[in-house]
């Protein structure tokens, strides 16, 4: 029997609905420790939660937590792979940080659900039971870190929420799930990309995102410059441009260094420096900005958090966005 690390830390899947109120939130224990003796059949399972946070409060310091836990264990405990319980709204942003800074083939595995643990229809159970499997399975190995859900197997990297409410929420645009969930089998139908790890040893940075609309100007740039931050994503328009009035505010930051990673506000394609006039993606290619190859703004802004740590170097930070 396979020796599987359970890391449950909050959100809805562990949360209940207030039968008067209507109101979702965590009450005591987690709801998911009780049921384990059910999923027990299937593997050898080492419990824990170290948190137990409506995913809006995971920040960047309990990824990092997480990543010292699996590292801990894959030393230690010999595990055959990782499941992860998770709220779902910052979901996919702690399962790229993992993609990335964990070196392992062991599957890790990351899970949640749309629905509370006693509503009707709950989906926290079965999506945990899902993810125990796809943990198991020998095919599971060295595909990075995998999102599952729904009977869906997805890549981090590719992975977005896209409903505020569906049980089908997650997707991968452009790719789609990487796998799927049957009562007999897990089928993987094709292979993720790996990206390049990430090794970093602490979070020491600050980088923010912002936005793009018609008629936006550097107001909030140079805000952000008189902020001190270290980094920062933009979410662009198109392939990659930005109105002119943002420009003298852009470039007051470059002139401090500080990174900027640019990706588009739509969640299919890719940024590109196509576009000649001013603020097109050409003059922002040729002022500095780093075009990201298809990560979408949250993620961009945990790649960048993590390139911040191994090199301050431009040339070397642009490659790792393309690697």
């Amino acid at each position: 029997m396979k020796k599987i690390l359970v890391l449950h830390t909050g959100g809805t899947i562990s949360m209940y609905e207030d039968e008067e109120t209507g109101a979702v939130k965590p009450v005591g224990e987690n709801p998911l420790i009780n049921k384990t003796k059910e999923i027990n059949k299937l593997a050898d399972l080492i419990v824990e939660a170290p948190f137990n946070l409506p995913s809006p409060h995971i920040t960047p310091n309990e990824m990092f937590q997480l990543k010292r836990r699996i590292d801990y264990h894959i030393k230690n405990s010999q595990i055959d792979g990782v499941v992860i319980t998770h709220g779902t709204d910052t979901l996919e942003e702690t399962a790229y940080f993992l993609d990335l800074t964990v070196d392992t083939q062991i599957p890790i595995v990351v899970t949640g659900a749309m629905r509370s643990s006693n509503e009707i229809g709950t989906d926290g159970l079965y999506n945990f039971l899902t993810s125990v499997r796809t943990a198991i399975h020998n095919d599971a190995k060295n595909k990075g870190v995998l999102v599952v859900l729904n009977d869906e197997i997805h890549a981090a990297k590719n992975v977005t929420k896209t409903h505020t409410s569906n049980v089908s929420t997650f997707q991968s645009p452009q790719y789609g799930p990487i796998g799927i969930i049957t009562k007999k089998d897990i089928l993987f139908h094709h292979l993720p990309t790996i990206e390049r790890k990430l090794p970093v040893q602490s979070l020491c940075h600050r980088v923010e995102l912002i936005k793009a609309y018609a008629g936006m100007d550097s107001s909030l740039f140079y805000a952000l410059n008189n902020m001190g931050i270290d980094g920062l994503v933009i979410e662009a328009l198109g392939q990659g441009n930005l109105p002119p009035a943002t420009i003298p505010g852009i470039q007051a930051l470059l002139n401090r260094n500080i990174p900027i990673v640019l990706v588009s506000r739509c969640f299919n394609g890719i940024v590109e420096d196509i576009y000649g006039y001013e603020g097109g993606g050409a003059q922002l290619k040729q002022n500095g900005l780093i075009f990201s190859n298809g990560l979408n703004g949250q993620k961009a802004r945990i790649k960048l958090l993590l390139c911040l740590e191994i090199t301050k170097n431009q040339y070397e930070m642009e490659k790792l966005f393309h690697d």
